[in-house]
């Protein structure tokens, strides 16, 4: 009975988040979002000019993101980095919070990691016009590097949100609200202390039911939007993505060896076990 290797799961659970992040990021494109217009004045692009541009920027999304699903091509995976770098950069830019960006670093950690578990020399042209191997064999370095990307990035998702609910966020009241809560901001508190705690503990010392409900809140939580939910839901697969694919590389009592801690370390030694 066939069987996929650790590296086949990581594979496939990043590149499905990669399409779900981008297909949809691309639909609110469609719908013309309104708040989208904040992104493309910083550009100093008009209301009019925004709104007949949205739908061409969310087709290119949705149309990476299905190449991506279907046929991932190394450079797609890396302008897909570069570009979620830079609509998740739009929103501190606008005027919002600098949590927003890193809140959203799922969208770029998703792709980045991909391109960090493929492996192989991207030193010529032509190795980024291939198509990502999915039956490649990481070695060890390769796989403490993967593993780090991705626990930085679950952290700074998980530490993003967080932060949004202690500094009481309006959307994420009116969720707690629309839910019922007697007393929503105290909820917010609550909720975004558990979240950054949470950030820490994917940080530090990643363990694999630990990081089980992580999952399972963070895609839960993400279920309650006010509108548009199935498209904030999806579009959040990179933040999904990103910590099941640490699930898989991780065991029950941590991911990397004592030898191959966090940046200080230049993975010489490091292993998983």
């Amino acid at each position: 009975m066939f069987r996929y290797t650790k590296e086949q799961k990581m594979h496939y659970t990043l590149r499905l988040a990669v399409a779900m992040c981008f297909i949809g990021h691309g639909a609110f494109g469609i719908i013309t979002k309104p708040i989208w217009c904040n992104y493309f004045a910083v550009f100093g692009i008009g209301h009019d000019m925004a709104y007949r541009l949205m739908p061409i920027a969310g087709a290119v999304d949705i149309v990476m993101g299905i190449v991506m699903l279907a046929y991932p091509i190394r450079a797609i995976a890396g302008w897909l980095v570069i570009w979620g770098i830079i609509t998740a950069s739009l929103r501190p830019l606008s005027g919002e919070p600098f949590a927003e960006f890193i809140e959203r670093a799922g969208n770029f950690g998703a792709p980045l990691a991909l391109l960090l578990l493929s492996g192989g020399s991207v030193a010529k042209v032509s190795a980024w016009l291939r198509p990502i191997n999915p039956n490649i064999a990481a070695d060890a370095k390769t796989m403490a590097r993967v593993t780090i990307c991705l626990r930085v990035i679950g952290f700074l998702l998980l530490l993003g949100h967080g932060w949004l609910n202690i500094f009481e966020k309006k959307g994420l009241i009116s969720q707690y609200a629309a839910l019922g809560f007697a007393n929503p901001v105290v909820v917010a508190h609550v909720v975004g202390t558990f979240e950054i705690l949470a950030a820490c503990t994917v940080l530090v010392r990643p363990m694999r039911p630990v990081l089980m409900i992580f999952l399972i809140w963070k895609a839960g939580s993400e279920l309650f939007y006010p509108h548009w939910e199935i498209f904030e839901w999806v579009e959040r697969g990179g933040s999904y993505g990103t910590i099941l694919a640490l699930w898989f590389a991780a065991n029950k009592t941590g991911v990397l060896k004592k030898n191959a801690s966090l940046p200080s370390n230049q993975f010489k030694h490091a292993t998983l076990h």
